[in-house]
């Protein structure tokens, strides 16, 4: 059975701009992980770190279920998420653990640099998934398949100085839209913490308006996600498209 994995740097990353794609993965018959690197200890401005990473730990695990997706425990903490050796070995592990075909993860460009930083580790430890003489900690044996990276759109669908984006392909998402804000939902603790951080007067709103954006950018979906597909050296063959092929008629490329 093929496996895809979604990694963001922050619980609730993956509802906002990629669970859409791995819900439609999952119908599609392939097994799907879910992974934030960190904790999201600092999304609070009413509680303690510790306290912070409790209930969002708990809020992570219940959008996971929602999803159907298998849950991995973060190995980081909010803006501490910075590229090291230590990191990278880290992440290689559960890339040679899920050993998934497809990963799903940020943009290289993104607002903020927990973002930026999560994919560059996911990018390095996926390039070394066959490489045994990089030492994963803990270790965990290489493989030789095929690993292809998709990066989803920025927050604000657009670059941090603002320049609009021009996503290549678009997943259509209007099927599994509903379980996709169900899980978005499940972070209930992040409606005061971006309320008060970033003016965003309702999570759950953002994510609708969003999802009808990309939507509307494709030019064909009600609900949508946009993916660039990473460069194939070192990771897979040249004409490796597994999410295109997957996915089929829910899929648009420019």
């Amino acid at each position: 059975m093929p496996t895809a994995i979604a990694i963001g740097a922050h619980p609730d990353d993956i509802e906002f701009r990629m669970a859409g794609t791995l819900l439609l993965l999952k119908q599609a018959g392939w097994k799907i992980h879910y992974w934030n690197l960190s904790a999201g200890n600092c999304g609070s401005v009413q509680s303690g770190p510790a306290e912070t990473s409790r209930r969002r730990r708990a809020e992570s695990r219940c959008a996971a279920k929602i999803l159907g997706a298998h849950w991995h425990a973060p190995v980081s903490r909010d803006l501490e998420i910075v590229y090291t050796v230590p990191l990278v070995r880290r992440v290689a592990a559960v890339i040679r653990d899920v050993r998934p075909n497809i990963i799903l993860t940020h943009p290289p460009v993104d607002y903020m640099e927990d973002h930026t930083a999560t994919c560059r580790l996911i990018v390095t430890g996926a390039f070394a998934h066959g490489m045994p003489n990089f030492r994963s900690t803990p270790p965990m044996t290489t493989y030789s398949d095929d690993v292809t990276l998709y990066h989803c759109a920025p927050h604000g669908l657009c670059t941090p100085l603002g320049e609009p984006i021009h996503p290549p392909l678009f997943v259509n998402t209007t099927s599994v839209h509903g379980i996709k804000m169900e899980a978005l939902a499940a972070h209930a603790s992040q409606q005061h913490w971006l309320d008060q951080s970033q003016r965003m007067n309702s999570y759950l709103q953002a994510g609708e308006e969003d999802s009808v954006a990309l939507g509307k950018t494709s030019r064909r979906f009600r609900h949508a996600e946009a993916w660039w597909q990473h460069a194939h050296m070192g990771f897979c063959r040249a004409d490796s498209r597994p999410l295109q092929v997957a996915l089929g008629p829910n899929i648009k490329q420019l």
